[in-house]
């Protein structure tokens, strides 16, 4: 009988059926066997009981007698994971020991690093998105306390990075950190979002939604901001300095108290939702806001877009985008204190909660 070498220990575990574990009871019991004597105690033919020896010595569970290879013995479970470990963990801390060395080798590189990147400048520029990314999950880790955020969209988010999201969410709110979000009214019509807001708020989360938001805005502990460069890159702009942190957070604080909860989407408040979006479309027509900038202040595609303009044109009984105006003034949709506030344009925000950032 073949004795197998040390290696493939997985496959070899992997590879075991029930039946030799009848085997390996009987052996054990009776200290050792030749397969003959297997096969007739366990009822199977001598191929068979061949086929399952060979699988029991390969996980190191049976032995063959020295002086004679035809008969096995038995050994403890725990022997048999010490011996097919040994090769494993010997990898193991061989990659450890490559690991250690790969830190070592580019620490040496941080403190150029560090000097032009200093962490406690009011202000610091990261202008590629492995960098925001990195920064991101620094500052999520190190939280004690709060994230504001708002981000800007939501009409077409995808599954995928509203499930990532509600992981790093989960873990946040798991410490006691208190999450709360603004989206565009659009995210409730997007069947992801509507599933990751439900989810995260039965853990404590909290989001509400606006026909226009300020911009894209991540805060920590009320001490440090993320906003988006506005050269259309997938930057970002580290903010530091206090004053100017605190200033983020009123205009936030403001929207927030402005805000619809976004309670379930699914079945509470679309429709008012949906007349206030259309009252926000009149008053940016009216404005004079090409299609473009509409779509772009409320978050939502331009497609979508032109089809709540042509709703809106065909309600007023309005044959040009002058006349839908004088009709909507008519009808006291205009009013001063519903006046369209400025939002700034958007750069593509690859760092957004909900994709790169949960």
């Amino acid at each position: 009988m073949e004795v197998p070498r040390n290696g493939g220990g997985f496959e070899a575990v992997r590879g075991l059926v029930d039946a030799d574990t009848a085997v390996y009871s009987w052996v054990l019991e009776h200290r050792r066997a030749d397969t003959a004597a297997i096969a007739a105690a366990t009822g199977t033919d001598e191929q068979e009981a061949a086929r399952s020896v060979e699988r029991l010595l390969a996980a190191r569970l049976l032995h063959v007698v020295p002086d004679d290879p035809r008969v096995v013995f038995a050994v403890a479970p725990e022997t048999a994971t010490a011996q097919l470990a040994a090769p494993v963990e010997a990898e193991i801390r061989e990659r450890q020991g490559r690991l250690a060395e790969i830190r070592r080798e580019l620490d040496r590189f941080s403190a150029s690093y560090h000097r032009s990147h200093s962490p406690t400048a009011a202000m610091e520029l990261l202008e590629n998105v492995e960098d925001v990314r990195g920064m991101l999950n620094h500052a999520s880790d190190r939280c004690r306390r709060e994230v504001l955020s708002s981000q800007p969209g939501g009409g077409s988010r995808v599954p995928e990075a509203m499930q990532e999201a509600l992981t790093r969410d989960k873990a946040m709110l798991e410490r006691g950190i208190q999450l709360r979000t603004l989206y565009h009214h659009t995210a409730r019509f997007n069947g992801p979002s509507q599933v990751y807001v439900t989810a995260a708020s039965a853990l404590g989360g909290q989001y509400r939604t606006a026909h226009e938001l300020f911009g894209r805005l991540i805060v920590f502990d009320r001490e440090l901001a993320f906003i988006p460069v506005q050269d259309g890159s997938w930057g970002a702009i580290v903010i530091r300095e206090p004053s100017t942190v605190s200033y983020l957070c009123e205009i936030f604080e403001q929207t927030w108290d402005r805000a619809t909860p976004f309670a379930d989407a699914a079945t509470q408040g679309l429709e008012e939702v949906s007349r206030e979006i259309h009252t926000t479309i009149v008053r940016l027509l009216a404005a004079g806001h090409k299609d473009e900038a509409i779509a772009r202040r409320l978050g939502m595609s331009l497609r979508t877009a032109r089809r709540h303009i042509a709703d809106i044109m065909e309600e007023l009984g309005a044959a040009s985008r002058f006349q839908a105006g004088c009709q909507a003034a008519v009808l006291g949709l205009l009013a001063p204190d519903a006046r369209s506030r400025r939002a700034p344009v958007e750069a593509p925000g690859a760092w957004e909660r909900g994709n790169e950032f949960a």
